[in-house]
């Protein structure tokens, strides 16, 4: 267990090379064992989640390489070991062709049951990445699977993900940049366990303060993704001179932003799933509950910070951005078990799913959780949490690891650049609500939208849908 006051060398240390080399003992053991390998399995880089079990060669068939999943640390209040993400470079030798790839423990992953349908991805730049349609599920034997032709490539090496890898040193770039803005200002909210910036994002001079925090679960990428084409929009990032189109002109009137793009950096660098470095799961962590008190300096210092600063602002619109194992949608869970749940946000949130499926097809408002029954929510919930503290709009929003059912497309699956898409398009859903978020004088009241903004209750009930697979 890492504690504050290490260095973030012991992390990097931490994560030595787990292969072939590693399962020897000796430099003549080792060589035999390298000549004998089709590929060499490596996770030692930022985000790297696997270990190497055995790997066997053959002349008429595929070879084929175990591995298995490696485990966050123990989270205290839900007494489990989470495990889904993975990450890893393939190494192979100049005659290597076909490989299955096994992960023979994926049966004792976090969601078992979210394997169906998945399809891994690969790349050999870490930057453009395709899904390897071969990939399945025996849940016989609890192995996922795929197989991979090296020969298209000989030698080469490739980096294969349950979704795209989006490195440290690229969030630090896209923090950089917007710093570099004349638009907004960048500030630390804190710093991680391992002593990393908690950085928030601030944009637009408005009385409505909208807060969007990104990637409490580190191995959900999608959500840093999202948080690149939402920033990248704001501050019109690439644009000739840094404009911005008009809506977000207006918008930034009406608005003050604060977007922390990366809520748990620590976790992602070491390839987490779920957990910080001390094995919080932080989006349990926003309210005590019975003997586990939350959040705490020592355990979620990330938490503390970003409420403390909500607190200080204000919050007129959440969003909580993250990635869902199971369902193949982009979706939104909102606040139904809170108390402060009633036709006002019923009305506020309904419009606020319409118009965001409006504007990107990847969302959609008929699948997703299904809602908590009234006060029924759990407060530690990041979203219930802010919904119930500041009476707003405050949604979790999820995107799949899955291809997207919504906008189904096998030549250009969902990714990280239609995750960015996502985040920039966030914006059409905002400006819909803004004007009624917070009506002042003869305006109060329930907000009125037309009949194509009603509210949906969703359902998880996906496969019931004819979805073309």
């Amino acid at each position: 267990m890492l504690l504050r006051s290490q260095p973030f060398f012991s992390v990097v240390a931490a994560l030595r090379p787990i292969g072939a080399l590693g399962r020897t003992s000796g430099p003549a053991m080792a060589s035999s064992a390298v000549a004998q390998m089709p590929v060499s399995i490596s996770a030692a880089f930022d985000g790297g989640n696997i270990e190497f079990v055995s790997s066997s060669c053959s002349a008429s068939s595929a070879s084929v390489v175990e591995l298995r999943l490696r485990p966050d640390p123990l989270t205290e209040l839900e007494q489990k070991r989470h495990m889904q993400w993975f990450a890893f470079r393939a190494l192979p030798t100049a005659s290597t062709s076909k490989v299955r790839y096994e992960i023979v423990n994926a049966a004792d992953a976090s969601y078992p049951e979210a394997w169906d349908g998945s399809a891994v991805c690969f790349s050999y730049d870490r930057l453009e990445w395709s899904r390897s349609w071969s990939t399945s599920y025996d849940s016989t034997s609890g192995t996922l699977s795929w197989e991979f032709d090296h020969a298209h490539r000989p030698g080469v090496p490739v980096y294969f993900a349950y979704f795209d890898l989006y490195p440290y040193e690229r969030h630090l770039d896209l923090v950089d940049r917007a710093a570099a803005s004349p638009r907004a200002s960048v500030r630390s909210l804190g710093q991680t366990v391992q002593g990393r910036e908690l950085e928030c994002v601030e944009v637009g001079n408005g009385n409505l303060h909208v807060w969007v925090i990104h990637r409490q679960h580190p191995g959900e990428t999608q959500a840093s993704f999202y948080a690149e084409g939402l920033v990248t929009r704001l501050l019109g990032l690439g644009a000739a001179n840094g404009r911005v189109d008009g809506l977000t002109s207006k918008l930034l009137e009406r608005c003050t932003f604060h977007v922390v793009p990366h809520m748990n950096p620590d976790g992602a660098v070491m390839g987490h799933l779920r957990t910080n470095a001390l094995g919080a799961n932080l989006n349990r962590e926003w309210a005590t509950t019975e003997m586990y008190q939350a959040p705490t300096l020592e355990r979620s210092p990330e938490v503390v910070h970003a409420l403390a600063a909500m607190d200080a602002s204000g919050v007129d619109l959440f969003v909580d951005v993250h990635g869902d194992e199971e369902l193949p949608y982009a979706f939104v869970a909102g606040a139904e078990g809170c108390e402060v749940w009633g036709p006002r946000q019923e009305k506020l949130q309904g419009a606020f799913v319409a118009a965001y499926s409006r504007a990107n097809g990847d969302m959609q408002t008929k699948f997703g959780y299904d809602p908590e029954p009234p006060k029924g929510a759990n407060y530690a919930i990041c979203s219930n949490q802010i919904a119930q503290r500041f009476d707003c709009v405050s949604v979790t929003l999820e995107m799949p690891f899955k291809n997207s059912a919504a906008n189904h497309d096998r030549d250009a699956p969902f990714d990280g650049s239609r995750a960015a898409m996502l985040g920039a398009s966030l914006l059409d859903a905002i400006a819909h609500v803004a004007p009624q978020l917070r009506p002042q004088g003869d305006e109060q009241g329930t907000p009125v939208f037309g009949p194509e903004d009603e509210y949906v209750v969703p359902t998880e009930k996906y496969r019931l849908d004819v979805v073309d697979a």
